[in-house]
């Protein structure tokens, strides 16, 4: 999966998923839990379903409630008719949750969507970060840093200048390495400040330079910060060419020197990986 940012869009409101199309985000989430109040979760479906069946060409993905509560199943048979792009699982207990899920897009005829599972978001859910390996249409993971320290009866999740506590930066972390380990994409969580783009600029590079390779947004003024910061820029592309080219013209080599320093097989796996994400 090549997509830079994720604009989460209520699904109870109609009328900013049609704004939304063209605001730029390489996928739009069309939400069906948390910013859906349980009171309008019925008309959030029709609407949710009448979004997809008009839309075919869109990259749609839904975000559904979690797989133990009444509210999941309802989802599922109002939204596969319209087959959305992917599903978002939130609460996720590891790749258990993801095949749970996938044999119910089963059952009901679906055999196309992919999942992004939210991977933190309970207690136990941080002891199965190494076990989506082999999930059924798993295609990313992400993290949460807000319904983990109510779960768990912490006050926040951040310092007073923005940055996470210990705890959830290991939350962080553990999803970067599961998400490697499962052959995935790790994708970013929200940047809840909307209105200081400076510091999501900030935030997005780390996210980058960490590995993610895309990032989640709930605002529309986010996207074009995001898909900036995920899109490598010319120097970088440049450089990833020649790392790339410096091995096909001596493809026995270990290691090389490029412009006076070693580069070695891991250099060359970025420099690819540079190359995939230029074509966004």
């Amino acid at each position: 999966m090549n997509l830079r940012s994720f604009l989460f869009v209520p699904g109870d409101r109609p009328e900013r998923m049609e704004k939304a199309l063209g605001l730029g985000a390489d996928a739009l989430i069309l939400d069906l839990e948390d910013s859906v109040a349980p009171a309008a979760k019925a008309e959030a479906r029709r609407h949710v379903a009448a979004f997809l069946a008009a839309h075919p060409e869109a990259k749609l993905w839904v975000r559904v409630n979690p797989l133990d509560g009444e509210e999941n199943e309802k989802d599922l048979d109002a939204i596969l008719a319209g087959r959305p792009d992917g599903i978002v699982l939130p609460k996720a207990e590891g790749g258990a949750s993801v095949d749970a899920l996938v044999r119910r897009l089963t059952e009901r005829g679906n055999a196309t969507a992919q999942v992004m599972a939210i991977a933190t978001e309970t207690p136990a859910a941080i002891f199965g970060l190494g076990s989506y390996a082999g999930a059924k249409r798993l295609a990313a993971l992400t993290w949460g840093a807000e319904d983990l320290p109510a779960a768990i009866g912490a006050a926040t999740s951040r310092e007073a200048d923005g940055r996470f506590t210990p705890p959830y930066e290991i939350a962080r972390s553990l999803t970067l390495f599961g998400a490697a380990a499962a052959g995935v994409a790790p994708i970013e969580t929200v940047y809840p400040d909307f209105r200081d783009l400076d510091g999501l600029a900030a935030y997005a590079a780390r996210a980058r330079r960490d590995g993610f390779t895309g990032m989640m947004a709930i605002h529309p003024a986010q996207v074009p910060v995001i898909n900036a910061a995920f899109t490598p820029g010319e120097a970088e592309i440049a450089h990833a060419e020649a790392v790339v080219a410096a091995f096909e013209a001596n493809p026995g080599a270990g290691a090389l020197s490029l412009d006076g320093k070693m580069i070695d097989r891991p250099h060359l796996i970025q420099a690819r990986r540079i190359l995939a994400a230029r074509g966004n």
